[in-house]
């Protein structure tokens, strides 16, 4: 069941719809002032990466954005790639570890207390 965004013409609000079937689309009305004339927007769309794929696909040499920094998925990345390289098995306590920081960056410092 598909969550459609719609923008009204007339009051230009824009709200979200969730319709069981296309034919629910034909008596839909704005909430605010009960415009007919709505036209349907292009939302966001979110995809999931698999972690090979993001490997994959990472190139160390590449420069990095703000939002690469603030992604905590991005931990691990330089070592992995290069372990991969190389043919090193890293091992599961390089895994856990990986966990432990992308859920909570801040506990390397704690722990080094």
């Amino acid at each position: 069941m598909p969550i459609y965004e719609y923008e009204c013409g007339q009051c230009q609000l824009q709200f979200q719809q969730l319709l069981v079937s296309r034919g629910e689309e034909k008596g839909l009305v704005c909430p605010k002032c009960g415009g007919e004339d709505l036209k349907r927007l292009i939302s966001r769309v979110a995809y999931h990466v698999s972690e090979s794929d993001r490997l994959g696909a990472y190139d160390p040499s590449a420069p990095k954005h703000d939002s690469f920094y603030r992604d905590t998925r991005n931990i691990g990345l330089d070592a992995k790639k290069r372990a991969k390289q190389m043919g090193v098995d890293l091992g599961s306590g390089f895994e856990a570890n990986l966990d432990k920081l992308r859920t909570d960056p801040g506990s390397v410092l704690k722990d080094k207390e």
